[in-house]
């Protein structure tokens, strides 16, 4: 089969108004706890979001990264705050998520303003991870160039020897946590000939707007 010849029906639901919750953030609870059930693929990880962020030149760049909470009606993630991402949101702070839940032929695509969460919460959040992610975030100059892995392997090795023992390893400065403020947050479902369900809610004072898209 050729790459043009790849195609799937999607047959499995359909989305009306009546569907859908009055705010947004229910509705993608809703969602997420749909994806998350127990007959979810076992490989698929629920939280992983396409973060699409932009330069002030207006280049793009795209990659995947895990939603870590909802928090006061915002998407909260971490990451390296040195990174090309993170260069791109200080310059540019308007960004777009999107899930994919290819079991349920649905997406969620998230359109917002991202802001750096509290030191406090990124402290606290960054003591809940794995020793080794801890490690490694120490080691890492993210988006950087090295000479070859053996490099990082090496850094690595010294971090867990001096922390060997030892449950305190400290949280970089410039790592931590952003919030996506949402502006408008789209429910997509796939359905029967392409004729797609898009179901958008913006933003409006303190309240939202649900309306319909064409696909």
């Amino acid at each position: 089969m050729t790459i043009d010849q790849m195609r799937l029906s999607y047959t499995l639901a359909g989305l009306s108004e009546a569907d859908l919750a009055a705010d947004p953030f229910t509705q993608f609870l809703r969602w997420f706890a749909d994806a998350g059930a127990d007959d979810k693929p076992e490989w698929l990880e629920i939280n992983a979001m396409t973060l699409a962020t932009s330069d002030p030149s207006g280049r793009v760049t795209s990659r995947i990264v895990l939603l870590k909470g909802i928090e006061a009606e915002r998407f909260v993630f971490f990451t390296n705050y040195l990174s090309e991402k993170g260069r791109q949101m200080e310059a540019n702070p308007q960004v777009s998520l999107c899930f994919l839940w290819p079991h349920l032929q649905r997406q969620v695509r998230i359109v917002g303003t991202v802001t750096k969460t509290s030191r406090e919460a990124s402290v606290s959040y960054f003591a809940s991870r794995p020793r080794g992610s801890r490690l490694s975030a120490n080691v890492s100059s993210q988006s950087d160039v090295v000479p070859d892995r053996a490099v990082l392997e090496r850094s690595l090795a010294d971090w867990d020897t001096r922390y060997e023992g030892r449950d305190d390893i400290p949280c970089p400065e410039h790592w931590g946590g952003y919030a996506v403020d949402p502006s408008e947050i789209e429910f997509w479902q796939g359905r029967e000939s392409r004729l797609h369900d898009r179901m958008v809610y913006r933003r409006a004072a303190s309240t939202w707007n649900l309306v319909r898209l064409a696909p």
